[in-house]
């Protein structure tokens, strides 16, 4: 699932079949291979943490940069993302489509290897009902800082929060432009059907994130660096809603683990040609597959072209 962040390590909660995941396990330190992969951090107003009496939560995600602007990240990570700490859903309360959780503008992206949070305001510092000074100072914090830059974030518009695993693509772009000598590319329309019927034994695909590389019971282990794994496909689907990858994850090939999601999957090992983005797992200690939902489909392709990405 997406992280809720107290300061360095995430507070997961109870994870279920299909949740929200993210991250990379029994992967390799990504080495600079990709500096277009960055860490995000949002804040949800509608997210209640347990620690304060008011609403009010931070989480992070991973997302990939398709030019110098825009970010591309999973669905469920820009959803209900505040607006200078104000909620974007209608009534701050339900959490479907219906009610808006678009244009959020409290979202910041690291595209550090190993982004620094040792400034980021701590939790433990505030009381039960200093929720919103809380938002306050880390806002201004984050705003300091040249390598957190702000943004502003957009769900597919077909996406429900009540199941996020429906058309689980988002976008987040950035009120000033990242420069990098390359950045990822968009991979055609149905450029994945390729592999459905080839021998799903040799083709590795590469997946990339910033969270947890294991859960051992209630212990859990990395996170908040640059990973990176090579899975293989398991299945393929193109359903217009659930258009997913279902790839490989254990200790050969590697995998997702819950923490981050929107982190991207590349067509190969050495491709910049991003096709997915991680969606779901199936294990609560991350021994899973996970689910990686597909960029190569009529709709998200159109959502995509309305931030002027094209393949």
């Amino acid at each position: 699932m997406r992280r809720k962040l107290s300061i360095l390590a995430a507070l997961i909660g109870v994870l279920a079949l299909a949740a929200p995941v993210g991250a990379i396990t029994n992967g390799t330190p990504d080495g600079g291979e990709h500096p277009y992969v960055g860490e995000l951090l949002f804040y949800v107003p509608d997210a209640v943490d347990s620690r304060f009496d008011d609403p009010g939560g931070w989480f992070s995600c991973s997302g990939t940069l398709l030019n110098s602007r825009i970010v591309v990240t999973a669905g469920h990570c820009t959803f209900g993302v505040g607006l200078n700490g104000v909620s974007t859903t209608h009534d701050g309360a339900d959490t479907n489509a219906a009610d808006g959780g678009v244009g959020g503008n409290d979202v910041w992206v690291n595209f550090s290897e190993v982004p620094d949070f040792s400034g980021l305001p701590a939790s433990a510092n505030y009381g039960r009902g200093e929720n919103g000074q809380r938002y306050l100072d880390r806002a201004a914090w984050l705003n300091s800082q040249p390598a957190w830059h702000r943004g502003t974030a957009t769900p597919h518009p077909l996406y429900d929060d009540l199941a996020f695993f429906v058309h689980d693509a988002g976008v987040v772009r950035l009120d000033a432009g990242v420069t990098r000598q390359t950045y990822a590319a968009l991979a055609p329309l149905s450029w994945l059907d390729r592999y459905r019927s080839q021998p799903r034994s040799v083709h590795r695909f590469e997946t990339v994130g910033y969270g947890l590389e294991r859960v051992q019971g209630k212990k859990e282990f990395g996170g908040d660096t640059r990973m990176k794994s090579e899975p293989k496909l398991d299945s393929l689907t193109s359903h217009p809603a659930l258009a997913y990858m279902v790839l490989s994850n254990n200790t050969a090939t590697g995998g997702t683990c819950f923490g981050d999601s929107g982190g991207p999957t590349f067509d190969n090992t050495s491709s910049h040609l991003i096709v997915a983005v991680t969606s779901w797992g199936q294990s609560p200690n991350c021994g899973g597959k996970g689910g990686v939902y597909r960029l190569d489909q009529p709709d998200d392709q159109a959502f995509l072209a309305g931030f002027g990405i094209t393949p």
